[in-house]
């Protein structure tokens, strides 16, 4: 295996040190990249399509899983070698590439796409963007958490040029991570990976669900935590932090005196007495010491559900009404709470060891609005966690922004350690 593994990685590196040497000499290093044992057959891991009968860039393997480690681990040999190698091509990002493109800055994509494994064999060396580059780059954007559309837009290009040793730099630091979270995590947990702003639902060492998150802004981070989600609160109420008061409400109200009401926030005082927002003076931060809180409803800023678990920071996780938020690619929005797509299937899961709480009893008293707490039988531990690069399976390695820059921190720590 390792014998495989090191001619893989000679015959890699030698494809990125003819990169602009000559389509002849070119291929002859390609060929025998594609005939190298490690690899396996290639027409039995791709068809034109972009799918993969082994090696799936989607996987029910848990992030946070001893067998993670071990692809890792085995990643990490491989992009040294990479690196080693001279790295990959830098593709020029002046045009857009996409399926029935013919263009020279296309055999540059085939070789990239090559050296990080993307590309099937059926490829060659052609300046045609073909279904086996269409199918590469879609697995290549699946890789990077990107939108599989098969376009090279400005965030692909960002993640083909990101060079070998960044990514390098990536797996190491992300191994030490992993490998701090290596233990009994629980039968069933919850996991949160902010930078890939994704949740796993894990039960039995695999993924049962993901839901796509929305996690905090670079100035409201989400914080690494672990605890137990002990409750679930059917149409909470909403008590705005006091640096949301200060942020966004109290300027809101200068702007709008109608803000409050229109959104179904009430001011309440310390006796808990509701306060006529008119009374308060909004050109100062006298608000800020009273308690604001929202009432349930579709318009709450929990929408249906909140998900909570004992921790320092404050933060929970819930649903929101802003549903078209999921859909976008950079989902760092909130305050530092985690918002949950198709929350209710999360919940349910929660739920399924509390008598009495099944899907049906769930959403008949959503519709209630009222608000109703269920304390779980079985509290489910959490794990808010910093992943921005694994790898689920041999040649699967994900990477994702370092969105908090927490990385160099990280490798600092690493270096000082050593």
């Amino acid at each position: 295996m390792q014998t495989n593994r090191r001619k893989f990685l000679t015959t890699a590196g030698a494809l990125a040190a003819t990169a602009f040497s000559g389509s002849a000499l070119a291929q002859n290093v390609l060929n025998d990249i594609i005939n190298a044992p490690r690899r396996g057959s290639w027409n039995d891991q791709f068809d034109a399509r972009g799918g993969s009968s082994r090696g799936e860039v989607i996987s029910h393997l848990p992030i946070m899983s001893p067998q993670t480690i071990a692809y890792v681990e085995a990643a990490i040999r491989d992009y040294q070698q990479i690196v080693a190698s001279g790295g990959w091509p830098m593709v020029p990002e002046n045009k857009k590439l996409q399926l029935g493109v013919i263009d020279p800055d296309v055999e540059i994509l085939r070789r990239r796409l090559m050296i990080s494994g993307d590309l099937p064999q059926q490829a060659g060396m052609s300046p045609a963007f073909d279904s086996y580059v269409d199918s590469a780059l879609k697995r290549f954007q699946a890789r990077h958490g990107l939108p599989g559309d098969g376009v090279t837009g400005r965030f692909t290009y960002a993640a083909l040029n990101a060079s070998a040793q960044l990514r390098l730099g990536q797996l190491e630091t992300n191994l030490v991570r992993l490998r701090s979270m290596a233990g009994p995590l629980g039968d069933r947990y919850v996991m949160v990976n902010i930078p890939a702003a994704q949740i796993e639902a894990v039960e039995n060492g695999r993924v049962v669900m993901r839901n796509t998150a929305i996690v905090g802004k670079v100035d409201r981070q989400t914080p690494i935590l672990s605890s137990k989600i002990n409750e679930i609160i059917i149409n909470p109420y909403w008590n705005a932090p006091a640096s949301i008061v200060r942020k966004d409400i109290i300027p809101l109200m200068r702007k709008n005196p109608n803000y409050l009401a229109d959104n179904n926030i009430r001011v309440l005082g310390p006796d808990g007495n509701e306060i006529d927002p008119m009374t308060i003076d909004w050109s100062t931060d006298e608000a800020a010491n009273l308690r604001f809180r929202q009432d349930p409803g579709q318009i709450n800023a929990m929408a249906s559900v909140k998900i909570n678990f004992p921790n320092s920071h404050a933060v929970y996780m819930h649903d929101t009404p802003q549903q078209t938020l999921f859909h976008d690619m950079d989902r760092f929005y909130s305050s530092g709470c985690v918002r949950v797509q198709n929350v209710r299937d999360l919940v349910t899961w929660l739920l399924r060891n509390t008598q009495g709480w099944d899907r049906q009893r769930f959403e008949r008293t959503i519709k209630t609005e009222e608000n109703v707490p269920v304390n779980l039988a079985d509290p489910v531990p959490v794990y808010f966690t910093y992943f921005t690069a694994w790898s689920t399976g041999d040649g699967i390695v994900h990477f994702r922004d370092d969105i908090y820059g927490r990385d160099g921190a990280a490798e600092l720590q690493i270096s000082t350690a050593l």
